[in-house]
């Protein structure tokens, strides 16, 4: 069970708390940074991220910030990543069992640790659905633009 983290300053102590808890409960967590609260720039550390994913070295990642938005948007730049924005658990849910996603993203500055935590688990728990889901999905790399 391998899976990525990465934040800004804004999502730092998130970051710490969440590879910890995954690091409990038996996960192998790789950390692309941030490494304090010192302001930085969250493309440094979502890009890094996103490429593993991208080429499957990690099968998941996980990426905070403020609003989640701007990880998000990183991430989505590579064509075999889905990240997800997600602010509750249905949310975390749909995203995995429609969307088949394999990134989430958190906002630190607008849900609590403990909503963070619930949320991850959902989305680390949850199955694609397949079927008519899996046609929509194969849609959006079918049609990179450029």
């Amino acid at each position: 069970m391998q899976i990525g983290i990465a934040s800004d300053h804004a999502g730092f102590a998130y970051k710490q708390h969440l590879q910890a808890y995954l690091i409990e409960k038996g996960w192998e967590v790789k950390d692309f940074g941030t490494d304090s609260e010192g302001s930085c720039d969250y493309p440094d550390y979502a890009h890094p991220l996103a490429q593993a994913v991208h080429s499957a070295t990690l099968p998941k990642g996980i990426l905070i910030c403020g609003s989640g938005e701007g990880v998000s948007m990183t991430a989505n730049k590579y064509p075999n990543v889905r990240a997800a924005l997600v602010w509750n658990a249905e949310v975390a849910s749909l995203a995995r069992r429609h969307n088949n996603a394999n990134v989430i993203c958190l906002p630190a500055r607008f849900i609590s640790i403990e909503e963070a935590e619930t949320f991850l688990e959902v989305f680390l728990q949850t199955k694609f659905e397949g079927g008519r889901h899996a046609r929509r999905v194969n849609k959006i790399a079918d049609n990179i633009c450029v």
